[in-house]
């Protein structure tokens, strides 16, 4: 996680793979394209192992550690641990040792050629290579913002994969999506996987639900004068405070990601659904590592006004503990309740936030209904006609195509399969065809 100074936007992701190799560096990169080195010499490795050590004495956030993560380097020389030809064998031995040493999840050795040369070479008129590169890859991502859709019921769902962020590029996008989440009645941001990235694109996002020049973390570096990092003052949309807000979060969200989950927890902006977070707080710098590998290493870490404290080691724990794959459902479940239950919320609203519910409420808890409740409820309905056919119930009518039923309940509640309005209820002697804001069904005898 980067801030201030110190942040190289989005190359600071926590990866959560075996050996804490970042989820970036497994990922195609833009050009530049570095040669690409397919072995490593002793002397290389020696070189290499000698510049991490001297990093780790000269930056880890944590003096007092610093001796036992070189303890652990030398002995894993020492053993011949690290005698290995492969750069992705030799990046995760010492990425294993870097992490156990340090109990540090930003703590990690990656093969990164493209970035390696892209550190090193010189800034011209337009910039350095690398922010030519992070701005590459953040443009062709959307800089993190990968899926928003609107959720029945007006909730409003956007997927953050990444939190990128580049001077003079990221905002527009940024700002097309808070637009978007400004017309919903509440609020959905999944950040499931997201394994971190920039500061700056954080405090962009807090900025909509906390107010202007709220203080939202101080940055402490060695001997350095603290840094902290406020809410914007302006926005380009309105803010969304108030707005009922929920946040996916799962063991693969960390670094930034878990920044932004510890913020809507403290603060109490919303609600956080799902598992908890990877526990990745302190800020990384990049350094590259020749012959080309880029050494994350932790040398600050932030403090919150709220607790004074963060989330390292021991992640942001959810409000509302849930299996990643229902977590989505789950938080548009207890959206739409607390909408139905706002009195300001008009009667037409409220109608359809329950409509929608059974919907969500079908998806949490599936109703299964054997062969044997289905086959009675088979035959003629007036011009209709329900067969049973491969475990489920069909429903056509002349005229129409034919849908596949979704019960709904246990109760002969059914829904048709990719029409969202209209729903069947089985009574005694027939069915309704329910269309959602008529307040009479049509009901279908048997003969």
């Amino acid at each position: 996680m980067r801030h201030g100074r110190h942040f190289i936007a989005a190359v600071a992701a926590l990866g959560l793979a075996a050996a804490a190799t970042p989820l970036l560096a497994r990922q195609p990169q833009p050009a530049p394209a570095a040669a690409a080195f397919t072995s490593l010499s002793p002397a290389e490795r020696a070189a290499a192992l000698d510049a991490i050590r001297a990093q780790v004495r000269a930056l880890y956030v944590f003096p007092e550690r610093r001796q036992a993560i070189i303890d652990r380097l030398n002995a894993g020389q020492r053993t011949g641990r690290y005698n290995l030809a492969s750069p992705p064998a030799f990046a995760e031995a010492v990425s294993a040792d870097l992490g156990a040493a340090s109990g540090d999840k930003h703590m990690y050795l990656s093969v990164d050629p493209d970035r390696f040369a892209a550190s090193l070479a010189p800034a011209d008129r337009d910039g350095t290579a690398m922010e030519a590169l992070i701005a590459d890859r953040a443009g062709r991502e959307n800089h993190g913002l990968t899926e928003m859709r609107i959720l029945a019921g007006n909730v409003r769902y956007l997927k953050i994969s990444q939190f990128h962020w580049v001077d003079d590029l990221s905002g527009r996008a940024w700002e097309d999506a808070m637009r978007f989440l400004e017309g919903g009645d509440a609020i959905i941001i999944d950040l499931r996987g997201n394994g971190g990235g920039s500061g700056a694109a954080v405090q962009y996002l807090t900025s909509y639900f906390t107010r202007g020049e709220t203080l939202l973390l101080t940055f402490l570096r060695g001997s350095e004068t603290p840094v902290q990092s406020r809410s914007l003052t302006y926005l380009p949309v309105p803010r969304l405070i108030g707005r009922p807000l929920y946040v996916l979060t799962d063991r693969g969200s960390g670094s930034a990601a878990e920044e932004f989950a510890y913020h809507v927890q403290q603060f109490k902006l919303g609600e956080l659904i799902g598992q908890t977070t990877a526990g990745a707080a302190n800020n990384n710098d990049l350094v590259p590592v020749a012959p080309g590998f880029m050494l994350s290493i932790s040398a600050g870490r932030p403090v919150h006004p709220v607790g004074g404290g963060n989330w390292e080691a021991v992640g942001v724990r959810p409000d509302i503990e849930s299996p990643p794959a229902a977590a989505l459902d789950l938080a548009q479940q207890r959206a739409l309740a607390r909408l139905a239950s706002d009195p300001q919320r008009s009667p037409a609203e409220r109608a359809e936030y329950a409509w929608v519910s059974a919907d969500v409420a079908a998806r949490l808890t599936p109703p299964t209904l054997s062969a044997t409740a289905l086959e009675p409820l088979a035959g003629r309905y007036g011009d209709a006609t329900v067969t049973l056919r491969d475990g489920a119930l069909w429903f056509v009518r002349p005229g129409r195509p034919e849908r596949r039923l979704t019960p709904l309940d246990d109760k002969g509640l059914f829904g048709f399969e990719g029409v969202a309005g209209v729903r069947l209820r089985f009574i005694a002697g027939g069915l309704e065809v329910i269309r959602y804001g008529d307040p009479v069904p049509v009901r279908l005898m048997r003969p």
